[in-house]
C-alpha cells in the first residue's frame, strides 16, 4: 500500500528527471569527441574559466545572501513597528519578477544610461557603468536570492526560543558570544537549506545572465551559446549535465548537513 501511495512521485521523478538526465549524459558523449567532451569541461580553458566564473559568483551571492537576509529575518521577525508588513511585502515583491526583468533594473540602475552613471557624471566623476560586469551580474542574482531567503529565515526565527538567549546573556555572554553561539546554530538548518538553494539558483539563472552577461561567460551563457550558435549539441549537454551534477552534490550535502528541525525551537 505505502508503494502504490509513492508510485505517482516515482513515476513523475523516473520521467521528469531520470529519463531527461540520462538522455542528456548519451548526448554528451555522442559528438566528435565522445565521452572526452566531459573532460573537455575542465581542460578547455573558455569552459573551464566560464564554470570557475559561474561558481564564483553562485558562491559570492550565497554567502552575501545568507548575511543580508539573517539580520534582516530575524530582526522583522522580532521587531514590531509602523509599516512592517509593508516592508516584508516589499522585500519579497522581487519573487514575481523573472530573472529578465530583474536584468533589465540592473540595467535601469547601472548601464550606460543609467541612472548611478547620471548622478556620478553630475558630479564630475566621469559615468559609472557596472551592469554588464561580473559586479552587474551578482547584484542581480542578489536581487531576486534575498526575497526567496529571508521569508525561510523569518519562519525558523519564529521557532526560535528567547529563552536560550536570556540565559547566554545571564551567565555573561556578550552579543556577540549570543549570536556565534545561540542564534546561528538555531537558524543553521534554514541558512544551509535557503542557501543551498540560493546557490542552485544562481548556478543556473539564465534570464538575467542573458540580459547582463554581454562581457562575462558564466555557464549558463556558454551552453546557450553552443546549443545555438555553434549548434554543438554534444558539448551543450556535457556542459549541462556537468553543472547539474555540481548543483546536485551541493543540494545533497546541504541536505545531509542541514537535518531536518530546525534547532533550538520552542
Amino acid at each position: 500500500m505505502i508503494y502504490l501511495l509513492l508510485a505517482p512521485v516515482l513515476i513523475f521523478f523516473a520521467v521528469f528527471f531520470l529519463l531527461p538526465m540520462g538522455k542528456l549524459f548519451l548526448l554528451g558523449g555522442s559528438g566528435e569527441l565522445g565521452w572526452m567532451a566531459y573532460a573537455e569541461v575542465l581542460t578547455n580553458a573558455h569552459y573551464l574559466e566560464s564554470m570557475v566564473a559561474t561558481l564564483l559568483v553562485a558562491v559570492a551571492t550565497t554567502v552575501a545572501t545568507l548575511i543580508i537576509s539573517g539580520i534582516s529575518g530575524v530582526f522583522l521577525q522580532r521587531n514590531d513597528f509602523p509599516g512592517r508588513s509593508l516592508l516584508t511585502s516589499m522585500l519579497t515583491l522581487p519573487l514575481a519578477f523573472p530573472g529578465v526583468v530583474v536584468g533589465f533594473m540592473i540595467i535601469m540602475l547601472a548601464g550606460r544610461q543609467g541612472l548611478v552613471g547620471q548622478i556620478t557624471e553630475a558630479l564630475g566623476g566621469g559615468k559609472l557603468v557596472f551592469a554588464y560586469s561580473m559586479f552587474g551580474l551578482f547584484l542581480g542574482y542578489l536581487y531576486f536570492s534575498i526575497p526567496r531567503t529571508i521569508v525561510t529565515i523569518m519562519a525558523a526565527a519564529e521557532k526560535m526560543d528567547p529563552r536560550l538567549e536570556e540565559a547566554a546573556r545571564s551567565l555573561g555572554a556578550s552579543n556577540w558570544r549570543v549570536v556565534r553561539d545561540v542564534i546561528v546554530p538555531a537558524l543553521k538548518p534554514a541558512l544551509i537549506s535557503s542557501g543551498a538553494i540560493c546557490f542552485a539558483t544562481a548556478v543556473s539563472a539564465f534570464g538575467t545572465a542573458f540580459t547582463l552577461a554581454t562581457r562575462i561567460n558564466v555557464m549558463p551563457m556558454v551552453i546557450y551559446t553552443e546549443f545555438t550558435l555553434s549548434a554543438n549539441m554534444a558539448m551543450a549537454a556535457a556542459l549541462s549535465f556537468f553543472l547539474g551534477a555540481i548543483t546536485w552534490l551541493v543540494l545533497a550535502i546541504a541536505r545531509s548537513a542541514g537535518g531536518g528541525t530546525v534547532a533550538a525551537a520552542g
